[in-house]
């Protein structure tokens, strides 16, 4: 079955190539003025990539939450994939995954105290939104905003009425953007030479022990392609102790479990967890699934035929499937995921951003 995927990829070669002059005209009808690009007066950063799925996007960007909510009024807008719902929304207590999507719920579940997070297929329209709204929040309150406003964009290279501030592309060190091809043939969404937009590359993903020689032939080759002044970073994942659904729940974790996840490039997830736990089979879903009230009878019958009790799964899918009602006989878990940056990088990368 995976050749017959690849060779029909392949055959699909010469829609590859429609694609890449199609989205070549697009980025110099921008870059050339003819399509316009809008600007704003409040700063905004776009988290991206070049490849579709799974560079680690979500880690990266609440990375950049937590080095700047505490100087900065701090708002999130995001696309949200996979929502039910259309147009301009910001999230509250009462919102819902199927309203923003899962990403943004995280988001808010972590930060809404500390930051405002925000859905809007249409980034200028809502950005236009968002700077009315703390236009308005400075009238209200007769004072100065007491920090200043920043706009993370998630997901958003590739937006390009939106002129961000500052960029940031992420290549899956498994993944690296200079190795692949155009959609449908690889899975690119551009040509590599729109890493020329990026103000910055981080290598995603990479291996904790990420030799020096390596490091120096991956930035060699990415500079074929963004500018030469670029600067490359490089950051690898970090799991924490799995954690319960619910902070009053009294389910113990138990080694012997069964993993549940819908996110892209979950192989990583699956070695991570067979290496450190008795995993005894994968639910694997795709990325973005919505649970439903089924697939929870789904992950129970599972969980009978491994002989186990507990069900360990990714932040992101948390959001979803805590919304569900959930079987008592089953404790649920989920594993906290951070990004850290390799060879002691991480003070030049934030001084980058913070300037």
């Amino acid at each position: 079955m995976k050749k017959l995927f690849v060779l029909l990829r392949w055959l699909l070669f010469p829609v590859a190539c429609i694609y890449a002059t199609v989205t070549t005209l697009r980025n110099w009808l921008y870059s050339k003025g003819i399509f316009r690009s809008h600007s704003f007066p409040v700063p905004t950063i776009v988290v991206g990539n070049l490849t579709v799925g799974g560079t680690g996007k979500t880690p990266h960007t609440e990375y950049l939450i937590r080095l700047l909510k505490d100087t900065h009024t701090l708002i999130t807008l995001s696309r949200g994939y996979g929502r039910k719902t259309k147009g301009f929304l910001i999230a509250d207590e009462n919102t819902k995954p199927q309203q923003i999507g899962d990403e943004p719920m995280q988001f808010f579940r972590k930060f809404g105290k500390e930051i405002t997070v925000t859905v809007g297929e249409d980034r200028v329209a809502a950005i236009g939104k968002i700077y009315r709204r703390i236009k308005q929040t400075v009238r209200n309150t007769q004072h100065r905003v007491l920090n200043s406003p920043l706009i993370l964009l998630d997901d958003a290279f590739q937006h390009r009425p939106v002129k961000p501030s500052f960029s940031i592309l992420l290549t899956d060190y498994n993944r690296l953007f200079y190795n692949d091809l155009l959609l449908p043939t690889g899975n690119l969404r551009e040509t590599r030479i729109g890493a020329r937009r990026a103000d910055v590359v981080i290598v995603s993903k990479c291996p904790p022990d990420l030799p020096d020689s390596v490091r120096q032939q991956i930035s060699s080759k990415i500079r074929k392609y963004a500018k030469l002044t670029t600067p490359v970073f490089f950051s690898s994942i970090q799991y924490s102790a799995p954690l319960p659904f619910s902070e009053f729940s009294r389910n113990t974790f138990s080694d012997q479990l069964i993993l549940v996840s819908g996110i892209a490039q979950s192989h990583i997830l699956e070695e991570y967890v067979k290496n450190h736990f008795d995993c005894k089979a994968h639910l694997d879903f795709k990325d973005h699934y919505d649970y439903t009230q089924a697939d929870i009878t789904t992950i129970q019958a599972a969980c009978q035929k491994a002989g186990v009790s507990t069900v360990l799964t990714t932040e992101k899918d948390f959001v979803k499937l805590s919304q569900l009602e959930l079987p008592p006989e089953i404790s649920f878990f989920y594993l906290p995921i951070e990004i850290y940056f390799l060879f002691e990088e991480k003070e030049s990368f934030n001084q980058l951003i913070v300037n």
